[in-house]
């Protein structure tokens, strides 16, 4: 793989491998994407969720066999997945275990497992020692805002339903069968709207993670990721409350005198 031209940064993961004669039913059932029709070596996103569709974590499924998967998650997470399936698993001929590997972002025309996180053509290569990171993760984490990419522990966590942060049509295949979660999920997307979704923040000023919006005097949401983008300068990612619509501007952290957000779609533009 030619590197000269190509950007490259470290990204954090935890590994669980799912392997076994059931290790492919299993999963399906588990999970809200189709990984049965994945070939080996293909990946998609995918979530795992609570019965009520709440999100337990974030998953890209690598199909390295027939019965051997692995899952990627976000740092901090792989103990709860491998519980959680553990939990689960009952008579299922399956082993569920923890992994060691690294992960390296390379953007540009690469072999590996494709993303779309950052915005532009990239992919995660697993175990590439010889790839030297020519990017930091702040540039990385720019990259990710800028493209409206939630994370775990910013934009997600276990109260936010997959719709409220733009993860439908990314990580959720409504033709699968069964999964945990499937009930909700289906009849939020088939029969109503999200009260909440992820919304793009133009700022007055710097803000940091879980600094409270305001419209008016009703809080509609608080920071989830936040940056300084050298083309709009301060931005941010939230989930908003619905009644707050684009070109909104809301009040960050409550009172008069302070940061001011503008709501914006996302991406942010270039």
């Amino acid at each position: 793989m030619p590197t000269t031209a190509l950007r490259v940064a470290a990204r954090p993961r935890e590994f669980v491998a799912v392997r076994g004669p059931d290790a492919a039913s299993y999963l399906q059932a588990m999970v809200s994407n189709d990984v049965e029709g994945l070939a080996v070596g293909e990946a998609c996103e995918a979530l795992l969720l609570t019965s009520k569709a709440r999100v337990i974590a974030p998953l890209v499924v690598l199909r390295r066999a027939e019965d051997d998967f692995l899952l990627l998650t976000e740092p901090g997470l792989g103990e709860r997945v491998q519980r959680t399936l553990v939990r689960s698993r009952f008579a299922k001929q399956c082993e569920i275990e923890p992994e060691e590997h690294t992960s390296t972002v390379v953007l540009g025309d690469a072999h590996g497992i494709p993303t779309v996180d950052y915005g532009v053509p990239a992919v995660e290569v697993l175990d590439a020692e010889k790839l030297e990171p020519t990017m930091g993760a702040e540039e990385l984490e720019l990259l990710r805002i800028r493209a409206g990419t939630p994370r775990f522990g910013r934009e997600i966590d276990d109260r936010v339903l997959p719709a409220e942060a733009g993860l439908e049509e990314r990580a959720i295949d409504f033709e699968k069968g069964c999964y945990i979660g499937q009930e909700p999920v289906a009849r939020l997307h088939y029969r109503g709207k999200p009260n909440r979704r992820l919304r793009g923040l133009r700022l007055s000023a710097p803000a940091a993670h879980g600094d409270q919006l305001f419209l008016g005097d009703r809080e509609v949401g608080t920071i989830g990721s936040s940056c300084l983008s050298p083309a709009h300068g301060p931005i941010a990612l939230a989930i908003v409350r619905r009644e707050a619509a684009d070109g909104e501007r809301l009040a960050v952290g409550g009172g008069g005198g302070g940061a001011t957000a503008e709501l914006v779609e996302l991406p942010f533009s270039t």
